[in-house]
């Protein structure tokens, strides 16, 4: 049986989820998220490991995607926020640690006033991109993720 450790990485301002702007994000917090996805097939605690992680800084992102390399994490879901459009550190990141990777976003950002959030420095160092689904994102994200690592 493989037994799978996913990174959960969330950005700036996904620590207010379900507060901050309810008619684009949802109103569901990420502590949801972990409930949402153990109700998925074959993510019970037995198959896989769920690491959480959130922060508004650029710098703190990166440490962490570095720590996820030295842990040995088999996958990431990444919900870089406003730094998917932004960031070249980021995306610098996700090139040379190698992880697989699912870029989430909640909303769907091509629906979206203003061409920069049609645009993502991540999504050419990713696996995919779930967008628009609100937090079911990420659940979809990691059964993508199952499907990548088992095929």
């Amino acid at each position: 049986m493989d037994i799978y450790t996913f990174l959960i990485l969330n950005g700036p301002n996904l620590g207010h989820l379900g507060q901050r702007q309810p008619e684009i994000y949802g109103h569901q917090d990420l502590s949801h998220l972990e409930g949402l996805i153990r109700g998925l097939p074959g993510t019970d605690p037995g198959k896989i490991e769920l690491l959480f992680y959130q922060s508004n800084s650029e710098g703190k992102i990166i440490d962490r995607l570095e720590q996820a390399r030295e842990e040995a994490v088999h996958g990431l879901v990444l919900n870089a926020g406003a730094y998917t459009h932004t960031s070249l550190a980021i995306a610098d990141c996700l090139a040379w640690i190698q992880i697989p990777c699912v870029e989430v976003h909640l909303s769907n950002v091509w629906a979206r006033d203003g061409k920069l959030r049609h645009q993502s420095l991540m999504a050419g160092h990713c696996l995919g991109v779930v967008a628009g689904f609100g937090i079911l994102s990420y659940a979809l994200a990691v059964q993508a993720l199952i499907h990548h690592l088992r095929s």
